[in-house]
């Protein structure tokens, strides 16, 4: 593998250069505009899944960091940009294995599914999610390559559980947003689509960009700022009796304590607007969610899904949260940035227009254009197409 000249002019001697890729025999490295020529060739570290770095795997005899209370420190600003790639459900072939065999995470590593170079190359998104990311030009791609064949662990064949009969009707009405329409009311655009909130599940899950979380703690409470949409949730530490089951909230209402080493979070009164993992839930689901610091730099994160009414028995899925550098949370001005409600409503109109012309030239009802064929929801509109959404037609 030779390394191109105009970089090998930025080395200086006695340097070690090591490249977190496939396991090759040796480096070629060709020395040239006035240095030596010379070949050297060294070995190249080969990739290892970033679960097996973290300290607590690595040293059995690491400890979590305490803050001065005792608590155990989690404080931090953590995203979910190393998860990018790997699915909710694993795959059938991989059966109830949670982790690539070698070959499969060196294909990963080098380049495959999960892997961080098709996600720099957009390829792991494909239709609205790509346009997306091509309007976005986004960068957020995270710096390690994880073994998980799934997020979810539980039940072990990484699957959800099967529906009940009033869960699959509950999905088939549920919206999640971002679809070709029609958009009649505000019903018709999801509380993300309008800029309000992402629910618990949806602020953490990799999405394009904006998926981190900052945990400030104090003896009796611990905070969860979540970058996009600008949640914050406040979970008390003492026991306090949550509110009644009647008071519903978009975050739902939540309690913590410790257990050892891990922070455990029991989540109620959630509205049945939103969805977990894009599953919609009933207003009876529970959610247990568990944080514990494994390194200085990463959280594995675990959610407990219970829900009676929705599906046939509990699942959990599992994030490990790192820290990225340089990254910051900084302000989510959603609303002034927010062109999807406008132009979807310009599509509307449009659409209800060609309607209309077809109609009265006698010629079949043109199909509803997809997002990706001409909403444009991502873009802002040129100046020809800026219409009052408020207008009479």
């Amino acid at each position: 593998m030779l390394i191109p000249v105009k970089l090998v002019k930025k080395m200086t001697a006695g340097r070690t250069y090591r490249l977190r890729s496939l396991a090759l025999p040796g480096l070629a490295i060709a020395l040239g505009a006035g240095l030596t020529q010379q070949i050297v060739s060294q070995p190249v570290e080969a990739p290892v899944p970033a679960e097996l770095t973290a300290a607590a795997h690595a040293d059995p005899a690491w400890q979590t960091p305490r803050l001065s209370w005792g608590h155990p420190n989690l404080e931090g600003t953590f995203t979910s940009r190393d998860m990018s790639g790997i699915p909710m459900e694993r795959p059938v072939q991989f059966g109830e294995r949670g982790s690539l065999n070698e070959e499969e995470f060196l294909q990963r590593a080098s380049g495959g599914p999960g892997g961080l170079a098709a996600l720099r190359a957009g390829d792991e998104f494909e239709g609205e999610a790509r346009l997306q990311l091509s309007a976005l030009d986004s960068s957020e791609v995270g710096t390690r390559t994880f073994s998980y064949s799934s997020y979810i662990v539980t039940p072990v064949n990484g699957r959800v559980p099967a529906l009940t009969a009033e869960g699959e009707q509950r999905q088939a009405d549920f919206r999640s947003g971002q679809s070709n329409g029609p958009y009649f009311t505000t019903a018709n655009f999801s509380y993300y689509d309008r800029c309000i909130t992402r629910g618990i599940s949806g602020s953490i899950l990799p999405s394009l960009y904006g998926d981190a979380m900052r945990i400030v703690q104090s003896p009796t409470e611990v905070a969860i700022s979540y970058e996009m949409l600008h949640d914050t949730r406040i979970i008390p530490l003492n026991g306090r009796a949550l509110p009644d089951a009647g008071v519903t909230q978009y975050m739902g209402a939540s309690t913590g304590h410790f257990e050892g080493d891990t922070l455990v979070v029991e989540t109620r009164n959630l509205t049945d607007k939103l969805a977990i993992a894009r599953y919609a839930h009933s207003l009876d689901a529970v959610l247990t969610e568990r944080f514990t610091r494994i390194d200085p730099d990463m959280i594995d994160y675990t959610v407990t899904v219970d829900d009676p009414r929705t599906f046939q028995s509990p699942w959990t899925f599992r994030l490990t949260l790192t820290t990225q550098p340089d990254y910051q949370i900084l302000e989510y001005s959603c609303h002034e940035g927010n062109f999807f409600v406008a132009n979807a409503l310009r599509a509307e109109q449009g659409y209800q227009q060609s309607v209309i012309t077809a109609q009265a030239r006698g010629e079949p009802i043109p199909e509803r254009q997809t997002s990706t064929g001409g909403n444009e929801i991502y873009q802002a509109p040129s100046s020809e197409q800026a219409v009052d959404i408020n207008a009479a037609q």
